[in-house]
């Protein structure tokens, strides 16, 4: 059986449809991220790319994920199960350079947008809370060929991923 390493449904909060980053300072949107800033501070845009702000539905987890608004657009307000799994294959076997169409049921076929990526980085970061506190979230990062994903929560909820992961995220509208 696939492992699923997040299995929650999200609802969109924003979506914005000028994704930039700053193309000479890879350390300027590393410190955006660190210190739990939008990464639509940083300055390059990305033509048909959305990033979406979304949390789960319990709030437990905060995300903002970049998505090909061409192929998937995401508004405000809905909401989709996002899916993190290490394979595609319903027998937990690991996927292979090729995948054969149709051959093997799949996970991607009961999802509508489906990513292949790298978790790169985890990091501690410090979030405000409503009492004019502070708390330490565990930061998630993972990269799906440039889209890139940030996943924030309880350290213990995310105790499953590990740096140089490679990561299937899949979504469905609900």
């Amino acid at each position: 059986m696939a492992e699923f390493y997040f299995d929650e449904i999200i609802q969109i909060h924003r979506v914005d449809n000028q994704v930039v980053y700053d193309k000479g300072n890879e350390n300027l949107a590393s410190l955006a991220l660190e210190l739990a800033l939008p990464l639509a501070l940083c300055a390059f845009s990305f033509d048909g790319v959305s990033r979406i702000i979304a949390k789960s539905e319990d709030g437990e987890f905060y995300l903002e994920l970049d998505v090909n608004k061409e192929l998937y657009p995401m508004l405000p307000g809905e909401k989709y199960r996002m899916v993190m799994a290490n394979t595609l294959l319903m027998d937990g076997s690991a996927v292979s350079g090729y995948f054969p169409e149709r051959k093997q049921k799949s996970l991607a076929d009961k999802f509508e947008y489906v990513m292949h990526g790298l978790l790169y980085k985890m990091s501690e970061v410090q979030v405000k809370t409503d009492d004019a506190g502070t708390d330490t979230k565990l930061a998630v990062f993972v990269s799906f060929g440039g889209l890139q994903l940030l996943l924030r929560s309880d350290p213990l909820k995310l105790h499953k991923f590990k740096v140089d992961q490679r990561l299937f995220l899949l979504l469905l509208k609900m």
